[in-house]
């Protein structure tokens, strides 16, 4: 440390040149961070989807879900694997340990998965892996809107304009569209058409089936030039198919319009959305992990921009709902500015007590230098600037001073003793510096070790604590050593360059504020030295009234955020159609609207297609974008919970989204406390949980109490007789197809469209 010392020293001009090399590069890096409201809490996660188009949910479970879950249970690395089944959907979450490539991850459930594909119903589409992303990764929620269009035209226009570009912007993962309603060629059976042509629903779908379709004739060869044969035989409208035949009947062609109607219509909605109240497509985007938030955003705001300006007129997009990089840019600009005032306090008090300007600039560089180095260290690391990272950074921004004033102070008065004494019996300046550098040195080492050894057991901490503290321990320890560095390095080389020739060195004393602290403090030591005994009694009344104080407070994982917006859950009884749930929601937007502070609402009823989100039709998600007004937010929540009170049959929850997002990941619900009750009868199920309901609704505080809905959905079940089928030599599955196409419809293939395929 000697040497290191007395190499500063000598080389300070290269020293002052390397400090403002290793600043720029912090403020450089800094500017090109990724940027996040938190440390990546995720744990690595595969998402599988399988859809069974119709599928009741007890089959769905016990047929594909319990067989995917029991293939990967095996798989290594895995820490958790959970479902959810609805009516034609299930959803497997896999979540790995901590530290495990994701595409890896990828690889072992896809290897588990073709294992387990044979095995599926015929019905059930092959499982997918949905888009690598996170609860987390949803950062943003925009509304499609039209005066004039129908659903039919929005949707389409999302799906094919807008979901397109916005996949094509670097960093997004997932674009999910819901609301409008989705373009089909749809051939309506006439059944009375069909018996009198002696004609079976089979027979129809296997003539829609064959309608369209093109074939590859191989290659014709004519003298020196070879030609690609292919037959074309895709329709292109419902005409066409209507013109296509489906029997003969004697000489007459039976067509396809001839038994049945064609015509482009809506397909069958499981999704619902709106604006405002009004009917409305709205898209929400993930990002791909390690994406900047905020950099993605703007991104994706200039390509709104251009899509603006490129949809038909009356056609908005509205983006004011959620946006999770304006969230994080006040979270962030919060910490900045608590960083920034620390700073000026700490300037504040190192220019009064030191009284010289050079002494006080020599101090306060440490805090750049230190910050800047830090920033370097966490980039190496991975990390990303968040309020855990910058957090840690302004608690130690009083530490980052303590080792360089320590410093600078001794170097002081050590100049002062010398420059008092006879110029024949001055030492040396350089030695001066040096031998008060080295005299407090150890001190200064040990005292940062100790602080460093404290925050240690942070490192220990698994799980989701652990992403949330461990970055803000590193960021701390990394700039306080970062400082001790600049104390060992830097400070004495500055000391030596700009202290000896300081006014106050040649007034040997000290500012007028350390001397009248000092001969205030020369008083009361002796009085205190004398009555030692009662200051000791004082000091430790003093910490068990602290120690008593803090094991009444409250304890939460995390404060309570102030997000300008708020996530509204609401749920009615499972069976409830889909238009019902939609006349519902617009009831529970009437009510948001009503409040002055509301600027819009999305609402999200039912599942979007392509979305990981298990919900029936009975469920309704809306984000509300806040504005600022004078009434506090607790008045806002009260007179929203006495409104939705109003709404028979309806549970109804208030959250915030990003909130909302941690407590789904922490319990795996969108609650901050969730009990689960675990077992085989559903009545029993109910029953407990009405109990557990009944006596949480006593505790004080309590609010948003909602208990999940668990009920027997209405079937209508078709039970083959197995005699009556064998008298008209048909087969179970040939009457289960009729039964299929009858009621729900059969997708039999696709039409391309100038480049779209629906």
């Amino acid at each position: 440390m000697k040497g290191m010392i007395q190499w500063s020293i000598e080389h300070h001009w290269m020293v002052l040149v390397f400090s403002v090399l290793l600043f720029g590069a912090g403020v450089w890096t800094a500017r090109d961070m990724p940027v996040d409201v938190f440390p990546d809490l995720t744990a690595p996660t595969v998402t599988i989807l399988t859809e069974g188009h119709g599928m009741a949910p007890d089959e769905m479970e016990s047929l594909v879900t319990f067989p995917i879950e029991s293939a990967i249970n095996g798989a290594s690395s895995v820490r958790r694997v959970r479902s959810a089944t609805a009516v034609g959907i299930a959803v497997v979450w896999v979540e790995f340990d901590w530290g495990t490539d994701i595409f890896m991850a990828r690889q072992v459930v896809a290897e588990k998965l073709s294992l387990v594909g044979s095995t599926l119903p015929p019905q059930v589409e092959r499982p997918v892996l949905a888009p690598i992303s996170s609860i987390m990764g949803e950062i943003l929620f925009f509304a499609i809107s039209s005066d004039h269009d129908d659903p039919l035209t929005l949707r389409t226009l999302a799906d094919t304009v807008v979901r397109r570009r916005l996949l094509a912007v670097s960093g997004v993962s997932q674009v999910t569209p819901i609301g409008g309603a989705e373009r089909q060629f749809q051939v309506i059976a006439h059944p009375e058409q069909l018996r009198a042509n002696s004609i079976s629903l089979t027979d129809l779908l296997d003539a829609v089936r064959g309608a369209s379709q093109n074939t590859s004739a191989g290659i014709y060869t004519e003298g020196p030039q070879e030609y690609v044969l292919q037959a074309i035989g895709r329709v292109r409208n419902p005409e066409e198919i209507g013109d296509s035949v489906v029997a003969l009947r004697g000489t007459r062609s039976v067509l396809i319009r001839d038994v049945a109607d064609v015509r482009e219509g809506p397909a069958l909605k499981r999704g619902e959305g709106s604006r405002s109240g009004k009917p409305a497509v709205i898209v929400g985007v993930q990002k791909q992990p390690g994406a900047n938030t905020i950099e993605l955003t703007r991104r994706l705001d200039r390509e709104l921009d251009v899509l603006q300006r490129e949809l038909p007129r009356g056609m908005t997009i509205d983006r004011k709902i959620f946006r999770q990089a304006d969230f994080i840019e006040v979270a962030v600009n919060n910490v900045v500015t608590a960083l920034r005032d620390g700073g000026i306090l700490v300037i504040i008090v190192v220019l009064l007590f030191l009284a010289n300007l050079r002494a006080a600039a020599i101090t306060l560089t440490a805090m750049p230098l230190s910050l800047a180095a830090a920033i370097l260290v966490l980039r190496g690391f991975g990390a990303t600037i968040n309020t855990m990272t910058l957090g840690g950074m302004a608690i130690a921004i009083g530490a980052l001073v303590d080792d360089a004033i320590i410093d600078v102070e001794n170097v002081v008065r050590r100049l002062r003793e010398n420059s008092a004494k006879p110029e024949a019996k001055r030492s040396p300046v350089i030695e001066v510096v040096r031998d008060a550098t080295l005299e407090i040195r150890t001190s200064i080492v040990f005292a940062t070790v100790i602080i460093v050894l404290v925050f240690l057991p942070i490192f220990g901490l698994t799980g989701v604590e652990g992403r949330l503290m461990t970055p803000l321990a590193f960021a701390y320890i990394t700039a306080l050593l970062a400082s001790l560095l600049v104390a060992i390095i830097v400070t004495p080389a500055l000391s030596y360059a700009f202290l000896p020739n300081a006014r106050s060195i040649v007034r040997g004393h000290d500012g007028w504020l350390a001397r009248t602290l000092k001969a205030r403090f020369a008083k009361l030591l002796p009085h205190a030295l004398d009555h030692r005994f009662g200051v000791m009694a004082v000091s430790v009344a003093l910490l068990v009234a602290a120690v008593a104080a803090m094991t009444r407070m409250g304890t939460a994982f995390l404060p309570e955020f102030h997000e300008g917006s708020l996530t509204i859950q609401a749920n009615t009884l499972p069976g409830t159609s889909l238009a019902k749930s939609d006349e519902i929601g617009r009831r529970v937007e009437q009510i948001l609207l009503e409040q002055p502070e509301v600027v819009a609402t999305a609402r999200r009823t039912g599942r979007a297609e392509l979305d990981e989100h298990v919900q029936g039709v009975e469920a309704a998600e809306i984000d509300v974008g806040l504005r600022e007004t004078k009434r506090p937010r607790a008045e806002l929540l009260t007179a929203l919970r006495r409104g939705f009170s109003t709404l028979p049959g309806t549970n109804v929850t208030i959250g915030q989204p990003i909130s909302h997002r941690i407590d789904h990941m922490l319990s795996g619900t969108r609650a901050n406390i969730a009990v689960k009750v675990f077992g085989d009868d559903l009545s029993t199920l109910r029953r407990l949980g009405e109990h557990v309901r009944d006596t949480m609704s006593k505790v004080p505080g309590v609010v948003d109490l909602s208990l999940e809905q668990q009920m027997d959905v209405p079937f209508v079940r078709f039970v083959l007789n197995r005699t009556a089928i064998a008298r008209y030599g048909l087969h179970a599955d040939n009457v289960a197809e009729a039964v299929e196409a009858s009621f729900g419809g059969a997708t039999v293939g696709r039409i391309f469209d100038r480049g779209t395929a629906f």
